[in-house]
């Protein structure tokens, strides 16, 4: 059996669902070199988005093929606490607000 990546999907942190999906690949930026994946989290019926952005992958740096983390529940609900302990309000309206995790999501 093949692994699929999963690039959306909906995770539940301290009793309220969250909606993510994959916002951007890593890429190569002309300004500021090798930018890791991004990911968009939504709280359901709620209005403002958080951004949470990865570093880019070691193996992106060192020059081997692209690729990009495994994403798992565990990983996205760290992300949602990181993104609502650093001051994100999902009741809020307005631009999404970006965060930087870490690899693991903290």
């Amino acid at each position: 059996m093949s692994k699929s990546q999963s690039t959306a999907g909906t995770v539940n942190v301290d009793g309220i669902s969250y909606d993510w999906h994959l916002q951007r690949e890593p890429h190569l930026s002309d300004d500021e070199g090798w930018k890791g994946m991004t990911i968009a989290v939504l709280q359901q019926d709620t209005k403002r988005e958080a951004w949470l952005e990865f570093p880019a992958p070691k193996r992106l740096l060192k020059g081997l093929p692209r690729g990009r983390l495994q994403l798992d529940d565990a990983t996205i609900a760290r992300c949602v606490r990181s993104a609502l302990s650093a001051g994100w309000d999902p009741m809020s309206r307005g631009k999404p607000v970006v965060f930087v995790v870490d690899a693991e999501g903290n």
